[in-house]
Parts: structure tokens; C-alpha cells; sequence
């Protein structure tokens, strides 16, 4: 049962229609990031999109423990979306699943569709979209920032382990019934999401407290915030 647990999907675990068709699904998806980001990446943005693609790629190879026997790690959307915003998040996150993919063997390659819409589409757009509906109280204070970034996180991970459970039933051929793998999936995934949650509160945070004009999430907030602790 542990591989159905894992975020980063496997070869064989969905059929082959499936797993052609979120490849579409990513495919259109990262294109319109691509168009996107253009307007968001400058001389200010682009380095420290690198630097988020390289601490997301590094968090994800450290796992945390959430149960016995079974470990998390970062998936960084919600953290990638609120330091550089939705569409260079999405490119940053897509990186690194290619990269690990490729050659970390971490998720399969016939999978890397279905693990790009979960990660760095669906994962990085909710918790965006939640980190912008809590925008006033993030612009309060350091502790309010860190309370976005948590609840953020949370939801990125939780919606992205729903999209899991989306593509296996839909072409899911693991050997593991439905309602075992969504059970386990979704529920193991709030545990990761609070691990997330406190890895991205504590990181965009730190950016903020030192940069506060180099976090996405911040920009236009109208009053001058004291981030420092």
C-alpha cells in the first residue's frame, strides 16, 4: 500500500489512455504558464525563480515522517506561487518534476503528466488562489503571513492528493481498490500538508522578514509591513 500513498506516481499505476490524456492536460496547462509568466519574470523575478526551482527540488528529496512507515515531503506549489507567483510557480514546480523524473526516477515518466497537473498545476493554482483570498491577513503582520502561508500549503497538498484520487479512478490500474487508495491518499496528505504547511510558513516568512519586495504574494499591499522578527 505504500506506493499508492506516494504523490509522485508511478509507471503502471495509471492505464495507458489515462496517463495520454493528463499528459494533454499538462501539456496545455504548462503552455499557457509559459505565455503567462512572461509578464511576471524580470531582471528581479527571474533569479529568485531559480532559487525557489532549487530549494523545491532539494526540500522534495528530504523526507518528514507522518505516520509509521510513512514520510512526506514538500511538494512547494503553494510556496512557489506566493514567492514568484502562479505561473513562474508552476514552471518552477514542472522543473523539478522533469528533472526527477528523468533522472532520479522519482514518478514515472508514462505518470509525469498526471504528477505535473497534481504538482505543479492544480497544487500550485489552489494554494494561490487561497493565498489571495487571505491577502488582507497576510498583509498585517509576519504572523499573518506565516498563517496564509500554512493554510495555503495545506490546501495545495490536500487538492493535489484529490487530484491523485481523480486520475485513479478514472483509469487507475494499481491493483488496490478505489476506496482504499482515496482513503489513503487523501487522508495521509492532510498529515503531509501540515508539514508543508510549517516548511512554507517558515520559508516565505524568512524571504519577507529580508526581502519583502521579492514576495508575489505582497505586491501592492498598501501599507508598509513590519516582517522582521
Amino acid at each position: 500500500m505504500s506506493e499508492p500513498v506516494a504523490m509522485h506516481m508511478s509507471d503502471g499505476l495509471l492505464n495507458a489512455p489515462t496517463s495520454l490524456l493528463f499528459v494533454a492536460v499538462a501539456v496545455a496547462g504548462v503552455g499557457v504558464a509559459l505565455v503567462k509568466a512572461r509578464g511576471d519574470l524580470d531582471d528581479r523575478t527571474a533569479p529568485m525563480a531559480g532559487l525557489v526551482a532549487a530549494f523545491v527540488f532539494a526540500t522534495q528529496m528530504v523526507n518528514f515522517p507522518v505516520l509509521p512507515g510513512v514520510s512526506g515531503h514538500l511538494l512547494g506549489g503553494a510556496l512557489a506561487a506566493i514567492l514568484v507567483g502562479p505561473w513562474v510557480g508552476a514552471l518552477c514546480v514542472t522543473i523539478v518534476l522533469v528533472v526527477q523524473s528523468l533522472f532520479f526516477a522519482d514518478g514515472g515518466v508514462t505518470a509525469l503528466g498526471a504528477n505535473v497537473t497534481n504538482m505543479a498545476l492544480l497544487g500550485t493554482a489552489v494554494g494561490y488562489l487561497t493565498a489571495v483570498a487571505l491577502r488582507r491577513l497576510a498583509a498585517r503582520n509576519k504572523g499573518g503571513l506565516a498563517a496564509v502561508a500554512f493554510v495555503s500549503a495545506l490546501v495545495n497538498t490536500v487538492l493535489a492528493s484529490f487530484g491523485f484520487v481523480l486520475e485513479y479512478a478514472i483509469g487507475g490500474q494499481g491493483g488496490v481498490a478505489f476506496g482504499t487508495v482515496a482513503a489513503a491518499v487523501l487522508g495521509v496528505h492532510v498529515l503531509i500538508g501540515v508539514g508543508e504547511g510549517l516548511i512554507t510558513a517558515v520559508t516565505v516568512t524568512a524571504v519577507a522578514a529580508a526581502r519583502p519586495d521579492l514576495v508575489h504574494l505582497l505586491r501592492g499591499v498598501p501599507q508598509k509591513l513590519e516582517l522582521r522578527a
